[in-house]
């Protein structure tokens, strides 16, 4: 079990390119860290035998190099010139039903219609009932396949009309790729919680939850899709090099909403979202941790042989170390960024437990010290969030075993204190380690075994997110502060009722 929250899903789509399925098995290759339980890729084409056109698909369990293992998926099932594909994580129950592996595709009688989800649906509890009373069967428990019988029993004349009835319907944080027999279209909640970009490539247009997907197949960023914006691209989009765009509006009382933990945690460094570089964020979130909390503040014992370190834990919170290491360094304090730390990428999720002390071989298979610098140091960790604080206390206890002076972990994120409804997994409230210890850090710092936990303040969180990008956004901030900025229907949880 990790100890990390988790994003649902990543999803990638191109329009009227040659090699529209092999892209986009790049693309979600790119997007892996999105979702790492399933992969699928739809495309559409017309069947000169059949004279029909027709939706192929290939999606399994597993990872992107698992599901599309043999080149022949792409030579004989996945033709045409259209495609979605979606990466999925989910919650535990639901990630051993095969029918909540996306995309999804229907059949209906204007034409075919595939769909790739990411994010929650907060009024999906009342949509769902609704269906119920009316005898709706369900095949799978995933909010997705509501958007789908939206569509389905809209009374609007054309298939696109349908669609622009159907999410005008749903409320929440959501990003949708959805494929039609001669359409593309990308649509972004109107709160803009989760990023998608537009992109093009070959003169044909491209859309990715992160624009690490495009770097990977050569395309070219074009900008971000607005909040509440719903692109539909076809061939005049193509020819004219201008797709057409509608808009959603924001529930009343509300306002653009992004996730910050995009920035924290969850998007690579490499990736640029809401208008700006993570990796730009994450050093400046870094720098702000130096500011709040300076290394003369946080360090007890000196040893004039040996600098203090500044260590990440790999990956996700590498550049923020780096931002932090390099603040102290300018205000005069001598210390310095070094690896501490060497992850083993080449762990997955099937990784077979070795008896009683699974989870702590777990944290071994993935991490291990570099002892020779560790050894009679003072050990600032640097890290992007705390949650059960599990993981935490097996890396402290590895770096223990190398003799450091002292260690300290730093956090570049405030304390995670409630759930997210957005989109995020989370363990349920009574599991984050600062409820546990009702936010006292020196409860914490004992629970993993260190000698000081210092977090990133909410405001200095916000502040430093805020100088880093000139957009006039705001963020969301609710599974630190509470403050939910679109209402919830708290009566139920994502995919609910599991069948397996």
């Amino acid at each position: 079990m990790t100890d990390k929250p988790r994003d649902y899903c990543g999803i990638f789509g191109i329009f009227d390119h040659s090699d529209a399925a092999l892209l986009t098995y790049y693309g979600l290759h790119a997007l892996q860290h999105r979702g790492q339980e399933s992969a699928g890729i739809v495309t559409s084409y017309f069947d000169e035998k059949k004279q029909r056109a027709v939706m192929p698909m290939h999606k399994d369990f597993g990872l992107v190099l698992s599901v599309f293992d043999d080149d022949k998926i792409f030579k004989r099932e996945l033709k045409g010139r259209n495609a979605i594909g979606h990466n999925r994580y989910s919650t535990s129950g639901s990630s051993k039903n095969p029918a909540n592996i996306q995309p999804f595709r229907v059949h209906h009688k204007n034409g075919n219609l595939a769909i790739g989800h990411n994010g929650n649906l907060t009024n999906a509890r009342i949509l769902r009932e609704r269906f119920r009373e009316e005898g709706v069967l369900f095949q799978s428990t995933s909010d997705t396949e509501l958007i789908l019988h939206l569509i389905s029993h809209s009374k609007e004349e054309t298939q696109l009309d349908q669609i622009l009835d159907a999410l005008r319907q749903i409320e929440g944080a959501y990003c949708l790729v959805i494929l039609t027999d001669d359409k593309l279209i990308a649509v972004r909640d109107p709160n803009g919680f989760r990023p998608l970009a537009l992109g093009t490539i070959d003169g044909s247009y491209t859309i990715a939850s992160e624009t690490c997907a495009f770097d990977i197949i050569g395309a070219e960023f074009v900008r971000d899709v607005e909040p509440g914006e719903i692109i539909v691209i076809d061939r005049d989009s193509t020819e004219k090099q201008e797709p057409v765009s509608y808009y959603l509006d924001a529930k009343e009382g509300t306002t653009s909403s992004q996730c910050i933990f995009e920035y924290v945690y969850f998007s690579r460094p490499d990736s640029r979202i809401f208008g700006e570089m993570v990796d730009k964020i994450r050093r400046n979130l870094g720098k702000q941790l130096a500011k709040e909390h300076p290394l003369r503040d946080v360090i007890k014992h000196h040893n004039p042989d040996k600098k203090p370190i500044v260590i990440s834990v790999p990956d996700s919170s590498n550049t923020a170390a780096i931002g932090y290491a390099h603040e102290n360094q300018k205000v005069g304090f001598d210390c310095k960024y070094d690896i501490g730390l060497i992850r083993n990428h080449y762990v997955g999720r099937t990784f077979i437990s070795p008896g009683q002390k699974s989870r702590e071989l777990k944290v071994r298979t993935k991490f291990n010290t570099v002892k020779g610098v560790i050894e009679g140091r003072s050990v600032i960790i640097v890290d992007d969030s705390i949650v059960r604080g599990t993981t935490s206390r097996y890396l402290v206890e590895m770096i223990r075993s190398a003799n450091p002076l002292e260690i300290h972990f730093l956090v570049s994120s405030p304390p995670i204190t409630h759930p997210c409804f957005y989109g995020m997994d989370f363990p349920s409230p009574e599991e984050l380690i600062a409820n546990k210890f009702n936010r006292d850090v020196e409860a914490i710092a004992r629970e993993i075994g260190v000698d000081s936990v210092r977090y990133l303040s909410a405001d200095g969180l916000v502040d430093a997110v805020k100088e880093s990008n000139e957009s006039k956004h705001s963020y969301c901030t609710a599974c630190f502060t509470g403050k939910y900025p679109v209402p919830v229907d708290f009566g139920v949880e994502k995919e609910e009722n599991e069948v397996v």
